[in-house]
C-alpha cells in the first residue's frame, strides 16, 4: 500500500520547515525583515541576503532609500537578533550596468524610466535569485506586496490583498520560471499596519522604521543632478516651443522635464495652462501644448512578458485592463499582439501623460491576476 504523500508546508514544499532553505532578500526595511523573522519563527532554514547596490561610503548617511548603508546595518541586526546567517553582496557593478546606465540614457533619450522595475527584473530576480540557488535554497522570499497563487497551469501572479500597497506594477516582468522559485509572504496581509504589528510582535528594531521613498541612487528626487554626474554635458540648453514651433522660452536641459509636466516651465503670462507634450532630444526642444494634447488612446508596447495561460499570439486581441502609471487605476483596453514581445494597446478611454519609458501592465479585468506587461516606446502606434 503506497504511503500518503507528505503534507505541504506553508511555502508549498512536501517536507518539514527545518528541511526547507529560504533565502530572504533583505533591504533593511520593515517588510523584508518581517518576512525573514516570520519564516525563522515558523522553523525554516533562513538565510538573509542584502545587496549593496551603490557606493557604500556615500550611502552610510542617506536615509529614506532602499539598500542604503544604514539599511544594511539594520538587516544585519535583525538577522543577529533572530539567529540566522546574513550576507552582504557587492552588486555595485551589476547594478550600475543593468539599471543606472539605462536610467541615465533613457532620460537623455526623452523617456521617463522606472528603474525599480529594471532592478527587480535584472538584479534581484536574476542575479540574486541565481545566488539563492547557489546557496541550495528551495526558494527565495521577498517583502513585496503581491500574491503568488496556485493555478491550473502553475503559479499565478495576483495583486496584493491591500490595494494601497500593491506592487504589481513593479513586478510585471517576473517570468514563469522566476515565479516558480519566488515566495511573497506579505501579499495576503490586509494592511501595512498588520506588517508593523508583526514586527512589534517579533521585537524587531525596524518596527517603526519609515518606508523608503526615493529611488535609492537619486537623493532628494533630483534626477537631473544624477544624470549630469553620470553623463557630463547632458544638460544642454534649448528652446521651449509650442506645437506650432513658436518659441516661448528657454530651458537648461531636456532632462529636467517629463511628459505631462505643468509646473516649473517658466513661461507664465499665457492665456491657458500649458503642459509638456513632447520632448525632442535631437533638437533639444521641449514642446508644450494644452492639456487635451496629452490624451493618448493607442500605445506601442514592447519587451512584453506574458503570463497568460494561452500563448500571447494565439488571439488577434485580448480585452484586458492596463495600468500606464503605478499610481493610476487599471483601465479597460484591447491588446493586439504584433509578435510574442510586441503589441499595440488601445485604451477604451484615452489617458493623459502616457510617456515612453513607463510600463504598461496587463490585468485580468474580472479578477486580481497580473497577466504580464511591457514597456511603452515611440513606435508605429505613437
Amino acid at each position: 500500500m503506497p504511503l500518503d504523500p507528505a503534507p505541504l508546508n506553508s511555502l508549498g514544499f512536501a517536507k518539514a520547515p527545518e528541511d526547507t532553505r529560504v533565502v530572504v532578500a533583505m533591504s533593511g526595511g520593515v517588510d523584508s525583515s518581517v518576512v525573514a523573522a516570520q519564516l525563522k519563527r515558523d522553523g525554516y532554514d533562513v538565510v538573509g541576503v542584502t545587496l549593496q547596490l551603490y557606493d557604500h561610503g556615500a550611502a552610510l548617511a542617506k536615509k529614506g532609500a532602499c539598500c542604503a548603508g544604514i539599511d544594511i546595518h539594520d538587516a544585519r541586526r535583525v538577522a543577529e537578533e533572530m539567529g540566522f546567517p546574513h550576507y552582504v553582496l557587492d552588486y555595485e557593478n551589476i547594478f550600475r550596468e543593468a539599471v543606472i546606465d539605462e536610467f541615465a540614457d533613457s532620460y537623455l533619450g526623452g523617456a521617463t524610466p522606472v528603474p525599480c522595475i529594471r532592478c527587480n527584473e535584472r538584479v534581484k530576480f536574476k542575479d540574486l535569485l541565481d545566488t539563492a540557488r547557489d546557496l541550495d535554497a528551495d526558494c527565495m522570499a521577498t517583502g513585496h506586496y503581491i500574491q503568488r497563487k496556485p493555478g491550473p497551469n502553475g503559479p499565478e501572479l495576483h495583486c496584493a490583498a491591500d490595494a494601497s500597497r500593491d506592487q504589481s506594477y513593479f513586478l510585471f516582468s517576473t517570468t514563469r520560471e522566476q515565479l516558480d522559485f519566488l515566495r511573497f509572504p506579505l501579499g495576503h496581509l490586509p494592511s501595512k499596519d498588520a506588517t508593523r504589528a508583526l514586527a512589534a510582535e517579533y521585537g524587531l528594531i525596524v518596527a517603526d522604521k519609515p518606508d523608503s521613498q526615493d529611488i535609492c541612487f537619486v537623493p532628494d528626487g533630483n534626477y537631473a543632478a544624477v544624470i549630469e554626474k553620470l553623463r557630463p554635458g547632458a544638460a544642454l540648453p534649448g528652446e521651449i516651443v509650442d506645437v506650432d514651433g513658436r518659441v516661448l522660452g528657454r530651458h537648461d536641459g531636456v532632462i529636467h522635464y517629463t511628459i505631462g509636466q505643468r509646473r516649473g516651465l517658466g513661461i507664465g503670462g499665457l492665456s491657458e495652462p500649458l503642459y509638456v507634450v513632447r520632448l525632442d532630444t535631437e533638437t533639444r526642444q521641449v514642446v508644450v501644448g494644452p492639456k487635451a494634447l496629452l490624451a493618448t488612446r493607442t500605445i506601442p508596447v514592447r519587451e512584453i512578458n506574458w503570463l497568460g495561460d494561452a500563448p500571447f499570439t494565439s488571439r488577434p486581441e485580448w480585452p484586458l485592463a492596463v495600468k500606464v502609471r503605478s499610481t493610476r487605476p487599471a483601465r479597460d483596453a484591447v491588446i493586439r499582439p504584433l509578435s510574442d514581445t510586441e503589441a499595440e494597446v488601445e485604451l477604451v478611454v484615452p489617458e493623459e501623460g502616457v510617456s515612453p519609458g513607463q510600463a504598461c501592465v496587463f490585468y485580468d479585468p474580472d479578477g486580481s491576476r497580473i497577466l504580464g506587461g511591457g514597456w511603452i516606446w515611440r513606435g508605429r502606434a505613437a
